[in-house]
């Protein structure tokens, strides 16, 4: 039998796969911004879900992160994303990989500070 957190992790990545393709189906974000959003999800999402600590992503979740376009993505990140992902903790994982943020881009609602 399955523990409650191991089915917890499962039914929240399954919801993040399922509203990930909700919202970019159009794949105008995997087209556009040149990054895979499958990956993104299946690597990352435990590190930007909305609950839970802000922590350092792992090395595959980086690898992932240091090839995106996050300005690009940003002008996708709609409400309903943001009831779903933190952005904050996106830029935590970006800054974290080693990505430079400009202080003061919008992503979705969220303004990034200067570090």
């Amino acid at each position: 039998m399955a523990s409650a957190t191991t089915s917890f992790r499962f039914l929240t990545m399954a919801i993040l796969m399922i509203v990930g393709t909700l919202v970019f189906r159009d794949h105008r974000v995997s087209a556009q911004c040149e990054t895979s959003i499958p990956s993104l999800i299946s690597q990352c999402s435990k590190y930007v879900q909305k609950s839970g600590p802000e922590e350092p992503p792992s090395q595959s979740c980086c690898n992932v992160v240091t090839h995106l376009d996050i300005p690009c993505i940003c002008k996708y990140v709609t409400p309903k994303v943001e009831e779903i992902v933190s952005v904050e903790k996106v830029m935590f994982v970006a800054r974290s990989c080693g990505l430079t943020l400009t202080p003061g881009m919008k992503c979705g609602s969220f303004v990034v500070p200067p570090v």
